[in-house]
């Protein structure tokens, strides 16, 4: 079975998920990247359940390669306040990204002989869970130290009922990501049962 429809979609989701992270929505608490970056879990968990943790571990890679290459053309686009990607935020994309879906997939991998749901709704909260805690700790948390030129996060320090801001944001982030686990075991059931048939 051919890798390149999941790496496509892999690679999709990737470009989708950087272009949508560039519109606010809720007020600024979310952005469309918050909806659609979640289904790289589903890809990978189809892919590992398909074809194995090998081939799922390529995906994830062509995944991480195209995020690099995303953060690339973003750190050469100018916006209002400056380079659309900063190289913190270029770090902490990376970093979660490939930390992230490594998890999913060393969690997927030792539950998948349990009932259908239980690896990809474990591995994707898991996944989802330090994917947040990194991706908004390295690229807005006060604590971190970090180049002034590598992007101003003094904004994402106010205070808010949650604590900081980047703190809120990164509440509001994980939540979305919880709710598209849920909803993503439809189309991983269907799938699964779909190439189940075709093979017997």
């Amino acid at each position: 079975m051919s890798l390149l429809p999941a790496i496509a979609a892999m690679a999709l989701i990737v470009v989708a998920s950087n272009i949508g992270v560039q519109f606010l929505i809720a007020d600024g608490w979310l952005t469309w990247g918050a909806f659609s970056y979640p289904l790289a879990f589903l890809v990978t968990d189809l892919t590992n359940r398909l074809q194995g943790p090998a081939a799922a571990r390529k995906v994830v890679l062509a995944g991480f390669a195209t995020g690099l290459l995303c953060s690339l053309v973003g750190t050469q686009i100018v916006g209002e306040f400056g380079p659309l990607v900063t190289l913190r935020i270029a770090l902490a994309s990376a970093t979660a990204f490939l930390a992230a879906q490594f998890i999913d997939l060393g969690v997927f991998s030792r539950l998948r002989d349990r009932p259908w749901f239980v690896a990809p709704l474990a591995s994707s909260l898991i996944g989802s869970m330090v994917d947040t805690a990194l991706f908004f700790s390295i690229a807005f948390a006060g604590f971190l130290a970090f180049p002034a030129s590598w992007g101003d996060v003094a904004w994402a320090q106010e205070g808010t009922a949650f604590g900081p801001l980047w703190v809120a944001l990164a509440l509001a982030d994980w939540t979305v990501k919880l709710a598209v686990a849920l909803v993503a075991l439809v189309p991983f059931r269907v799938v699964t049962m779909t190439f189940r048939r075709r093979v017997v």
